[in-house]
């Protein structure tokens, strides 16, 4: 008889930690203000992913990596797709994604040096990037205006890439490539709700 898998545990902090530093709905860009103090607290842990999924005492924090291109003409792109039905959250399903990425497990390590490697990890597993970029944290995303939001942070990574030459090494992740900004403005009701919220942030009108 085989055994079945060890259940992956994520790293998590307490929605309380959060609310200490200061909580937010949506986007917010002080990177600074959160992601040391979160990845370095004491309080940050692995637990089991089945108990934190429905658990909104804690948030489990998800590195969200966007790449994007631009051109001759400086018009950015953004790479995108389709999250099929066997990929990740299936809360999320058949939504369109410009976000890579995905939980830091207990495999990982410890702190920084563990949310690194889980990013690049979640990366490798996801997409081939054939290009040179430039990485940066930008900000993170908070919504708990739903059953996934609520038990989840986003800390969003903006790669900018020399070439588009970022292909999906999932199966799962459908009509993947770079659009235009303009066209996925235009199509925010297609996106899931983290994607909608840095597109409006990151390339939308400000107000």
């Amino acid at each position: 008889m085989s055994l079945a898998p060890p259940e992956e545990h994520v790293l998590v902090v307490p929605t309380s930690l959060f609310h200490d530093l200061g909580a937010f709905q949506g986007f917010c860009g002080e990177v600074e203000r959160y992601v040391g103090p979160l990845l370095e607290s004491d309080l940050a842990c692995y637990r089991p992913r089945s108990q934190m999924e429905t658990d909104p005492t804690f948030k489990q924090l998800i590195p969200y990596v966007l790449f994007e291109y631009r051109g001759a003409d400086g018009h950015p792109q953004v790479f995108q797709y389709l999250r099929g039905g066997g990929q990740g959250e299936a809360r999320l399903h058949a939504k369109r994604s410009v976000g890579v990425g995905g939980h830091i497990s207990a495999g990982d390590g410890d702190g920084h040096r563990a949310y690194a490697e889980g990013m690049r990890r979640e990366l490798e597993e996801e997409v081939v990037v054939e290009t040179d970029y430039d990485e940066q944290c930008v900000g993170l995303i908070n919504d708990d205006a739903n059953d996934v939001g609520k038990v989840h942070l986003g800390v969003v990574h903006l790669c900018r890439v020399c070439e588009p030459a970022v292909r999906p090494r999932e199966s799962e992740l459908l009509e993947a490539g770079f659009r235009p900004v303009r066209e996925l403005l235009a199509r925010l009701d297609e996106f899931e709700t983290w994607s909608q919220i840095c597109l409006k942030a990151l390339y939308g009108p400000s107000e």
